[in-house]
């Protein structure tokens, strides 16, 4: 057997036995002072170990109580249809909302940034122009991806 698998093995079988000792002590003044190592006038706190073991998970029978309330199909079938609803009108001012931002991209390409400079010159500013550019694409990157996520919800519908 290999060290480590042997050290992880003994870690493991050990942790349950490791527990420090815990004191407390209070000052003069009121202090409160929590510490492992003892000290003069601390008192030892007798505390109960943490429990280790999770609960069982509760089994497919027992998810919904039989006195969870329920929902009859017709209403089901109506709340669907609002949600679908709701959904293709976002799908749709989503789409609009792309192309709108699709055309700012082509209108922000054509429009370049630019500044009068001392001489009154002017002067093509490459850097503002590229920020503009970023925001643009970052507002048709937007519209896309909620685009996407739209029709997947809406595909998700029964």
């Amino acid at each position: 057997m290999k060290p480590c698998y042997l050290f992880v093995l003994l870690y493991a079988v050990n942790i349950g036995w490791v527990q420090a000792e815990i004191y407390k002590h209070v000052d003069a003044e009121g202090h409160v002072t929590y510490s492992s190592t003892p000290m003069k006038g601390a008192k030892k706190l007798d505390l109960e170990p943490l429990p280790t073991l999770q609960p069982p998970a509760r089994t497919r029978s027992e998810a919904s109580p039989s006195s969870f309330p329920k929902v009859d199909n017709t209403t089901q079938r109506s709340r669907d249809d609002a949600r679908r609803k709701i959904l293709a009108d976002e799908l749709a001012t989503e789409e609009r909302l792309l192309e709108e931002a699709r055309k700012n991209l082509q209108e922000g390409g054509q429009t370049p940034e630019v500044y009068k400079g001392k001489d009154g010159k002017t002067y093509r500013n490459v850097a503002k122009f590229e920020e503009k550019m970023k925001t643009l694409q970052e507002q048709v990157t937007l519209h896309e991806k909620n685009i996407e996520s739209l029709k997947s919800e809406l595909s998700n519908l029964k």
